[in-house]
């Protein structure tokens, strides 16, 4: 074990947060930080908003959901997957430009995650806490004319960052067992791995809430299979100029 592995298994979502607000160089730092992260053939299709308007940050809380930790840390990002800057810059390189692509969609939305991660951890290095924000999603439309964003941009997730203000326990992960295949995908054995985490999980909640939550990870997924998640996304990433063809 080095401190950065431990940092890196030390993860925990951070949803209270202090009055203190980062300052500005170690929040451009992070910023760098995430710059540095691994791209795809060096595109960097990625834009963040760091939203600072109070009525706006507001907004995009009650769009996410009503999470009010959006409005209350000392910084919030919108991450975005951008095609826009990549291929107008190939255009204006005399390219006969061709979007709308499936894999343009994912290299944008993978630049960006990856871009994320490094400033999380980056973040997490310095003593600060964060919270990725899904709910971005759940009205991407609103968020994207709220944030001006322009056709072949779209908002991936967002990100709450400032001091921390809880000190939660690090959630457990998936036997690696389960997660790691030699040479082919292989699940014999997996249901008794799961049945064990299961149980751990379990624990996990009765401990976290006092014995008032008692549920498994496998039963914390059927609302996530059992019903179309954001059916609204395929259209409006069509609308986007994310066309998947």
């Amino acid at each position: 074990m080095n401190p950065t592995i431990e940092l890196l298994q030390s993860h925990r979502s951070i949803r209270k947060f202090t009055g203190e607000r980062i300052p500005r160089d170690l929040f451009e730092a992070c910023i760098r930080a995430g710059q540095g992260a691994a791209t795809s053939n060096h595109v960097q299709a990625y834009t963040i908003i760091h939203v600072v308007n109070p009525e706006k940050r507001a907004k995009l809380a009650e769009l996410a959901g009503g999470q009010a930790y959006v409005h209350d840390s000392s910084d919030f990002l919108v991450f975005c997957a951008d095609m826009k800057r990549p291929t107008e810059a190939a255009a204006r390189a005399g390219a006969d430009v061709i979007r709308g692509m499936t894999e343009q969609f994912l290299v944008a939305s993978i630049d960006t995650a990856l871009m994320a991660q490094n400033i999380a951890i980056a973040a997490e290095s310095a003593g600060l806490g964060l919270c990725y924000i899904g709910g971005i999603r759940d009205n991407p439309a609103e968020v994207s004319e709220l944030l001006e964003l322009p056709e072949h941009v779209y908002p991936v997730f967002g990100m709450c960052l400032g001091y921390p203000d809880q000190d939660p326990e690090v959630k457990p992960r998936l036997p690696l067992a389960s997660i790691l295949k030699e040479d082919t995908y292989r699940d014999e054995g997996d249901e008794a791995l799961i049945a064990g985490f299961d149980e751990t999980m379990r624990g996990y909640y009765r401990n976290r809430t006092g014995g008032t939550r008692d549920t498994t990870w496998s039963e914390q997924l059927k609302p996530l299979f059992t019903a179309k998640l954001r059916p609204h996304m395929q259209g409006f990433l069509r609308d986007r100029g994310f066309g998947l063809k």
